[in-house]
């Protein structure tokens, strides 16, 4: 039980890491700050704290913990909705892209209701639910885009779910490598900067943008000499600066990108370039990392690709010896070079709006993963999403590791590219202090991660005094965010919002999403995105009303740009529609989470509709219990929650497995079931009863790094399975 704020003494401050002189000047420090507001709102005494800078970043994270979770000590967040740790402000909300977008349009499209940016964000936000047409003319034109045919209208709504940007026809790659005068992208603007693990205090390499458009040019031709236009070509390596100007290459060339991640083993290989009919694959020797070295020419072998275009991992020489059939970097290249004249022209092919330009794949995490068509349309949205949500705006640099073979690789490219932001790409892992001083060196200012990555950083304080000031935005996504773990990333730049986003690589875009015009709170979505309209559903499939907090699973208007009508393997009408209900005529398309709305209009997943238990017949999630069981004691790094029937029928029994911090007294598994029974009985429901309590080492994750509960489940149904036999 925290104290409260005005509680707080010196003794408090050096048992959170300061010694007793520095806590005596920051008790006198905090008192001033509050003098005139120790008994207001804690929402005002929080952000007190925050505009006078009273925590630093390099201050120890119990002393963020004891001042953010004293000011907020009797909070009741069922009657008050999440207590909130970002406040915009009117200046800056302004001189954001969608602040200035509604600076410029507001009045015209809302007339006299309209005020200013922060006080009409949600009436602007319906606005474009209602006139989806409408605000897409206007955004659109934010971004670089070059139709080669422009479109007939910006949504055609014959057919369900309508059809955008109708007639038009462009190359999407071209457009990100063109200069523009709006965004301003000039030819000696840095597209893309990067650094290669291991040459951590070396400058950083730096490529323009006449430079990048040079390199995929000669790419694309070499592409167009080796392969047919629509021809389906995998990528299969680190997202790399090459990595980049392939995927670029692919699609200038009229060519299809399927993207594959490089942690898969050689089975999985092979159903991706099967469902995909890939006739060629692009791959590295090896890869390098964390000062190690991993084959991944020899997996891809072992996939048996028709052809596959080797890199080296570092220098101009291959490390592997090749097949017959294929070809070195190089001499690929070389091919190309024959065939270009003046500045490496090449001259793009252009396609309609909706044609197929990547194929990208769900986790697969139970059966063959879905083959998902990614058109030209679904950049735009993914774009149109960073540029609004995450205000991605020439002059930032943008930095997520990732890889191409999941959403975000292309979506990071496209985001730089369409709005002239400078790519920021670290080429090796992630982990480690190598990354975070590359983040303090290239002067990232939008800066994502998924939460497992935020963990390791806090656990191994890998990132203690590097200087990350330069963030104005953080982002987040892939699972559920842990509050004190965002609570350890935001207070690295000051406290700057971390904008979580919960979307799918079939949407190409966040159905919710954190907005830089509204206050933020730690672990909670803040809005449906720009256009999109849900509905939350209880189990009967009655909506619930859009005011109204509320717990079910989540359906979405399907007239969403950029979101897929078909899949390469599966029926798109059944994985998405079948069996969802109809709201005022119209049939949800189908997401598949549990979506808790709080009071005060935020947002927290809750998991899958299949990770949904019920507990003495009362409906709850995984997540739900997991975000209480983390909190249970310091050992505790992370919990999983499932839920199991009995062999011969009964109540569902509630089972938890846990992952221990290192350093810590380790204890029994009956100690814990105690101490989570205790605190799910205080904070979340008394009728929930913690059956079992499992140790393990680490969790059982996807390659993109989703908990896998299924796996658990499985396990520890084998275990009862075990147990009875044996009695």
């Amino acid at each position: 039980m925290w104290k409260r704020i005005g509680e707080l003494s010196c003794d408090d401050y050096v048992k959170a890491g300061l010694t007793l002189e520095d806590a005596k000047g920051f008790d006198k420090l905090v008192r001033d700050v509050l003098s005139t507001a120790i008994e207001t709102d804690p929402r005002d005494q929080w952000k007190a704290l925050v505009d006078e800078s009273v925590l630093k970043p390099w201050h120890p994270h119990p002393l963020h913990q004891l001042l953010y979770y004293s000011v907020y000590s009797n909070w009741d967040s069922s009657v008050l909705g999440p207590p909130l740790y970002w406040f915009p402000s009117p200046a800056q909300s302004k001189s954001t892209n969608l602040g200035k977008l509604m600076e410029t349009h507001g009045s015209r499209l809302l007339g006299a209701s309209y005020k200013n940016p922060l006080e009409s964000f949600e009436l602007f936000r319906r606005f474009s639910v209602e006139h989806p047409e409408v605000y897409w003319s206007v955004v659109i034109d934010e971004l670089s885009l070059v139709f080669h045919t422009p479109p007939r209208c910006i949504l055609d709504k014959l057919k369900p779910g309508g059809t955008w940007l109708p007639d038009a026809v462009l190359n999407i790659a071209e457009c990100c490598l063109m200069p523009s005068s709006h965004p301003k992208k000039e030819d000696d603007s840095v597209a893309v900067v990067w650094r290669n693990e291991g040459f951590d205090d070396s400058p950083l390499n730096r490529m323009t943008l006449k430079q990048l458009r040079e390199q995929v040019m000669l790419v694309a031709n070499a592409i167009g000499g080796s392969f047919e236009k629509g021809d389906t070509i995998a990528i299969d390596m680190p997202m790399t600066v090459d990595a980049v100007i392939i995927y670029l290459a692919i699609i200038l060339a009229g060519c299809i990108v399927v993207s594959i991640a490089d942690s898969f083993a050689a089975k999985e290989i092979a159903t991706r370039l099967k469902i995909s009919k890939a006739k060629g694959i692009f791959t590295q020797d090896y890869i390098l990392r964390g000062g190690r070295r991993f084959p991944l020419y020899s997996r891809v072998v072992e996939a048996a690709p028709s052809k596959v275009i080797v890199l080296p991992a570092s220098g101009t020489e291959l490390r592997v010896q090749l097949r017959e059939q294929d070809i070195s970097w190089m001499d690929f290249l070389s091919n190309a070079k024959t065939h270009l004249s003046g500045e490496n022209y090449y001259r793009p092919i252009h396609l309609p709006v909706d044609s197929m330009i990547n194929i990208l794949f769900s986790s697969g995490t139970t059966g063959e993963p879905k083959a998902i068509p990614w058109t030209q349309l679904s950049p735009i949205r993914s774009t149109c999403d960073g540029w609004a949500h995450l205000d991605v705006q020439v002059g930032n640099t943008y930095c997520w590791p990732t890889n191409l073979g999941w959403v975000m690789g292309p979506t990071l490219i496209f985001s730089c590219f369409l709005t002239g932001a400078t790519l920021a790409l670290y080429q090796g892992s992630p982990l480690g202090r190598g990354f975070g001083k590359f983040v303090q060196d290239a002067g990232v200012t939008v800066l994502g991660t998924v939460p497992s990555l935020v963990k390791t950083w806090k656990r191994t304080n890998c990132m203690e005094g590097l200087n990350w000031t330069k963030i104005k935005y953080f982002a987040t996504t892939g699972e559920a965010s842990n509050v004190d773990d965002v609570l350890w990333l935001s207070s690295k730049a000051y406290y700057k919002p971390v904008i979580e986003c919960c979307g799918g690589t079939e949407l190409a875009s966040s159905y919710i999403i954190g907005s830089p015009l509204q206050p933020q709170a730690f672990g909670a979505f803040s809005t449906p995105s720009m256009t999109t309209r849900i509905i939350i559903f209880d189990e009967n499939g009655v909506p619930y009303a859009d005011d109204q907090p509320c717990t079910g699973e989540v359906g979405l208007f399907p007239q969403h740009l950029g979101a897929t009508d078909r899949l390469l393997n599966a029926n798109h009408d059944e994985v998405y529609f079948k069996g969802m209900p109809m709201y005022k005529e119209t049939q949800l398309r189908r997401h598949g989470d549990i979506v808790k709305r709080t009071v005060g209009g935020y947002y927290n997943v809750q998991g899958r509709a299949d990770d949904t238990m019920n507990l003495g017949g009362i409906k709850t999630s995984s997540i739900e219990i997991e975000r209480v069981c983390d909190q249970a004691d310091e050992c505790i790094s992370e919990t999983a929650a499932v839920s199991l029937t009995p062999p011969n029928g009964g109540p569902e029994l509630l089972v938890i497995f846990a992952v221990l911090k290192e350093g810590f007294k380790k204890p029994s598994e009956e100690e814990l079931k105690m101490k989570f029974s205790i605190t799910i009985h205080k904070d979340l429901n008394p009728l929930f009863k913690v059956s079992f309590v499992k140790i393990v080492p680490e969790f059982p994750r996807t390659a993109s790094n989703k908990l896998l509960r299924r796996v658990l489940r499985d396990q520890m149904k084998q275990e009862l399975l075990s147990f009875r036999s044996r009695i």
